[in-house]
């Protein structure tokens, strides 16, 4: 099993990129591959967004810590340690079944991008759609260890029959006019990034996908790929928040089933320059005026 940086990670993936066609057979002895990832270590240190620092602070603010502070939440973790959220791809299949990909939708709802993590393919359509009652930018950026490259930057208007000065309390969601743009990824690009432009606490990760082998694993962290055709191959595992690609060979025999694990370890250190600390030129009252931020939908805990 390999544990490769991010640089590396993105070469892997350039390299899976450009090298493999896909052929759309029927499979008829396919076996399947089976596992969990896991991360051990201690839970990362989350980062804190403070909210008088941008647009809707009460609105957002539904969502925070009840002082001030929102926080993105990068890693679900059950209690064992499985992670969710992570994906687990065969970086060098070239035949199997059909690969019959929907494009993703991504809402901005409750001041998030959600999902957090999904799943796109190079020439293929991306929707995103705001349920919020307060406006939205999405930035989407491709990057790589080359470093970033704008793919677009749109507003994303919310339905024109939401209430104006919608308070902390409201939880209507209406959808506004779906947002789609095609992602046109530089050759050998895989990593898809998208922010508010307004709200830097919105962010959503999308990989770049080229043969139907992939999956997000579950609140557990388990996965499994099916009707995988008899031979060897790579296996790859990735999450956007620890910065490293884990790879290991496979072998998959005719109508078995094979198991593979994969473990990432916990980011350490700062991340961020996002982290939660208190600094009273920061305070609800920096404004000049009385801010009353409550979290009424999720108090967050840090």
């Amino acid at each position: 099993m390999r544990v490769l940086s991010f640089m590396s990670c993105a070469v892997l993936l350039m390299g899976a990129s450009t090298v493999w066609a896909y052929d759309q057979i029927q499979v008829t002895e396919g076996g399947t591959i089976v596992g969990k990832v896991t991360m051990v270590g201690p839970k990362p240190t989350p980062k804190g967004f403070n909210l008088i620092t941008f647009p809707d602070p009460v609105y957002c603010g539904r969502i925070s810590t009840g002082t001030g502070w929102r926080i993105l939440h990068e890693f679900t973790l059950a209690r064992d340690g499985g992670l969710q959220g992570a994906v687990v791809l065969l970086t060098d299949a070239t035949k199997g079944k059909p690969f019959k990909f929907e494009p993703p939708t991504i809402e901005a709802r409750d001041c998030r991008l959600l999902p957090f993590v999904i799943e796109v393919k190079d020439r293929s359509e991306v929707n995103v759609v705001n349920m919020d009652p307060v406006f939205h930018d999405i930035q989407a950026y491709e990057t790589s260890h080359l470093g970033p490259r704008v793919l677009f930057n749109t507003p994303l208007p919310m339905n024109p029959h939401h209430k104006h000065n919608v308070g902390a309390d409201s939880h209507e969601h209406l959808a506004g006019q779906p947002m789609k743009e095609v992602i046109r990824m530089t050759k050998g690009r895989r990593i898809f990034f998208t922010q508010c432009g307004f709200h830097a606490y919105m962010e959503s990760w999308g990989l770049v996908v080229d043969n139907p082998y992939y999956v997000v694993t579950q609140a557990d962290g388990t996965f499994s790929l099916r009707d995988v055709p008899p031979g060897d191959y790579t296996l790859a595992a990735w999450h956007p928040g620890v910065g490293t690609m884990t790879e290991k060979k496979v072998t998959v025999p005719a109508k078995q089933m094979v198991k593979a694990d994969f473990v990432f370890e916990s980011p350490k250190g700062h991340r961020s320059a996002h982290e939660i600390e208190d600094n009273p030129h920061f305070g609800l009252g920096a404004l000049g005026k009385s801010i009353d931020i409550k979290p009424t939908l999720e108090l967050q805990e840090p």
